[in-house]
């Protein structure tokens, strides 16, 4: 397996990214590159996961919307992470979440943790998160799919 970046949205990665698919049971818990508004307000930065080519996508925001999630000031919250569909089950989502921390420190250096909602319903991704050391906050959200466990990673 070649090495797994994590890189800043760029116009070379949209070809790509516009092929992503997901399974229903999955798609139903995130939101797919091409369904994205086109345009990203300030504050919320596009990361691809690349291996040769786009294999995952993923926001973070730096948006007042983040202290819905936590009281801390200098977090940014992590949204519609994933992987296309033929792309998984190698590795590419652990790995990118495991350079997450370094990817923070030197994109956004006045950041101390990253948090994120994850379904209750959605054990795989539940699972994934804490196997890459994101901890749950025991808050707890109403999402568009039902109850959302509130998950942190110090970085």
């Amino acid at each position: 397996m070649s090495s797994v970046t994590l890189e800043p949205l760029q116009d070379k990665h949209w070809p790509v990214l516009e092929t992503f698919t997901l399974p229903l049971d999955q798609e139903k818990y995130t939101t797919l590159p091409k369904d994205i508004d086109s345009i990203i307000p300030d504050g919320v930065h596009p990361v691809v996961i690349v291996n040769d080519i786009p294999v995952g996508f993923f926001l973070l925001h730096d948006t007042e919307h983040v202290q819905s999630y936590t009281d801390n000031p200098n977090a940014l919250l992590l949204s519609i992470f994933s992987i296309n569909h033929p792309a998984q089950n190698n590795g590419y989502a652990k790995s990118a979440l495991q350079q997450l921390p370094e990817y923070v420190r030197l994109h956004f250096s006045d950041k101390q943790q990253v948090v994120l909602s994850v379904n209750l319903k959605n054990e795989a991704a539940f699972s994934l998160y804490q196997t890459v050391g994101f901890t749950d906050t025991g808050r707890r959200m109403t999402g568009p799919v039902g109850e959302q466990r509130i998950m942190s990673l110090t970085v």
